[in-house]
């Protein structure tokens, strides 16, 4: 069983910067798809950005060029840079991988963000 495990959230002040983690138990190396969602308080999980085999990042609407998406396949590990943040960007951070198209992808337990006027 693949287990994604996400770190790096926490609480920050309007216009801070956070990096979240995801490790996997599993090489990325030559993973099919990977993405951020997240969840805002008394909201349904929404897509952050996602990246589909070679194709260039996609990013919300309300990333608005303020997060970035990478990854280092010696680590097995999907980051998150988010800079410029807002008490907007409040909400449990989720990642996702999927190996193969024909697999169900892997979501990991989430890290909270929260983010101070």
């Amino acid at each position: 069983q693949v287990q994604l495990v996400e770190s790096g959230g926490g609480l920050v002040q309007a216009g801070g910067s956070l990096r979240l983690s995801c490790t996997a138990s599993r090489s990325i190396f030559s993973i099919y798809s990977m993405g951020w969602y997240r969840q805002p308080p008394g909201k349904q999980r929404e897509l952050v950005v996602t990246v589909i085999d070679d194709s260039p990042a996609s990013y919300a609407d309300f990333v608005k060029r303020r997060f970035v998406i990478s990854r280092d396949n010696v680590k097995n590990t999907v980051y998150l840079q988010m800079n410029s943040l807002n008490p907007e960007d409040t909400g449990r951070y989720y990642c996702r991988i999927r190996w193969h198209l024909n697999e169900d992808p892997y979501w990991g337990q989430g890290t909270q963000v929260t983010v101070s006027s």
